[in-house]
């Protein structure tokens, strides 16, 4: 008789261990944008931007597409890519890279706004979406002093 209620306890345990080992199984997409300046001449400078996709997760992603429509045309001129790109899957694990370059036209402090990342999964058949990390604000044609500060330092004789 007490092996009825070992049998129903073991039925429920695989029960929650499956149901928690399905819930582990799914992607988990982290983005990362940068964006560096570099002076070329006086009066123009260049921001590559560096977009880096990741999934963590343990299912593979599918129909990945990824959109950086944040820069401004009055404000920057493209010279090198695109800024979207598209890839048709992302293994569990694994990353891929996109990169493209501006050029600025004006000297402003620019925000720009994170990518947007969509994805599907073979178990869901609504389109997922991820965002990357924002950009810190960027001082495009800016004037950077920069300070030296001596100090004269006198020694006793």
């Amino acid at each position: 008789m007490a092996t009825a209620p070992l049998i129903i306890f073991t039925i429920f345990a695989l029960f929650g261990v499956s149901s928690l080992t399905a819930a582990a199984e799914t992607p988990f997409v982290v983005a990362h944008k940068k964006a560096s300046l570099l002076k070329l001449k006086s009066g123009t400078e260049r921001v590559s931007v560096s977009i880096d996709v990741y999934n963590h997760g343990s299912l593979a992603i599918y129909d990945v597409n990824l959109t950086d429509d944040s820069w401004s045309t009055e404000i920057f001129d493209f010279v090198a890519g695109n800024t979207s790109n598209s890839w048709e899957k992302l293994d569990a694990g694994s990353h891929v890279s996109h990169t493209f370059e501006l050029e600025s036209k004006v000297q402003t402090t620019y925000y720009s706004a994170p990518a947007v990342i969509t994805f599907r999964i073979p178990t869901k058949s609504k389109l997922q979406v991820a965002y990357s990390t924002p950009v810190p604000a960027l001082e495009t044609l800016a004037e950077k002093t920069v300070a030296y500060k001596l100090d004269l330092v006198t020694l006793p004789s």
